[in-house]
């Protein structure tokens, strides 16, 4: 059942620069970008190797901090003048943020249920309560089949999908992918985009995505192109306009 949306942007990036090294080394990565992402909301992030798009990314995700300007993630505050405003962004990642990778990064020594629980079990959830939900998220994203199978012995698509599993265990309303579809065919990739469509409306969730899977570009609401750190052209092409996007090699 569809969630009632809330129009409060879950991502709000307020001119984010990043640079790394200094003086005649200095690399700027991004500069002065700015982009604000509601809930039920698909995302991409386009642009060429080095555009600034993995940056951008990593950056919404806590991971890498900005050199300047200030982000906002599901109404709380966590950058101030390129400063982190918490100091446990461990904890931060755990209950705000999902990530879904191109290669889905199971490990390898553990089933599809494990895989999933663990997660869980780091934010502090007992054993028994975390693999109860991990079999709830298979089940929901028809692979609880597979709930005892070992990434070896998983297709792509059953991979991914217990990696998008894994990314929903401990309910956050940002889910990050890089290059999610990228190791599917078309016809997985299609799959894939509909599941994550249909979490972005049932967990008013927002999805921001990193990718160059033209056969996807039409499943997004809004799409950002980056050129050498800076948001192309105002950055943003709606669907209506894909032809841009292919034009320019995205």
């Amino acid at each position: 059942m569809a969630t009632a949306r809330d129009d409060r942007p879950l991502v709000r990036v307020d001119s984010v620069s990043k640079h790394f090294g200094a003086g005649e080394t200095r690399v700027d990565a991004l500069i002065d970008v700015s982009i604000t992402v509601y809930p039920q909301q698909l995302i991409a992030l386009l642009g060429p190797s080095g555009s600034g798009k993995t940056t951008l990314l990593n950056i919404i995700g806590c991971i890498l901090n900005p050199s300047s300007g200030a982000m906002e993630l599901d109404g709380e505050p966590v950058v101030r003048d390129g400063r982190w405003l918490r100091s446990d962004l461990r904890r931060l990642r755990l209950d705000k943020i999902g990530f879904i990778f191109q290669s889905h990064n199971l490990l390898p020594f553990l089933n599809a249920t494990d895989n999933v629980a663990i997660v869980l079990q780091l934010a502090g959830v007992d054993a028994a309560n975390a693999r109860r939900r991990a079999v709830e998220l298979l089940d929901y994203l028809e692979v609880g089949h597979r709930k005892d199978a070992m990434p070896a012995h998983l297709s792509g698509g059953e991979g991914q999908r217990v990696a998008i599993a894994r990314a929903l265990a401990n309910r956050p309303r940002i889910i990050l992918a890089d290059e999610p579809t990228a190791a599917l065919d078309s016809k997985r990739a299609q799959i894939v985009m509909d599941l994550l469509r249909k979490l972005a409306i049932e967990q008013n969730a927002a999805i921001i995505a990193v990718t160059h899977d033209e056969k996807i570009f039409d499943r997004f609401d809004r799409i950002f192109q980056l050129r050498d750190g800076r948001l192309d052209n105002g950055g943003e092409a709606q669907n209506g306009a894909m032809e841009t996007a292919h034009a320019q090699g995205a």
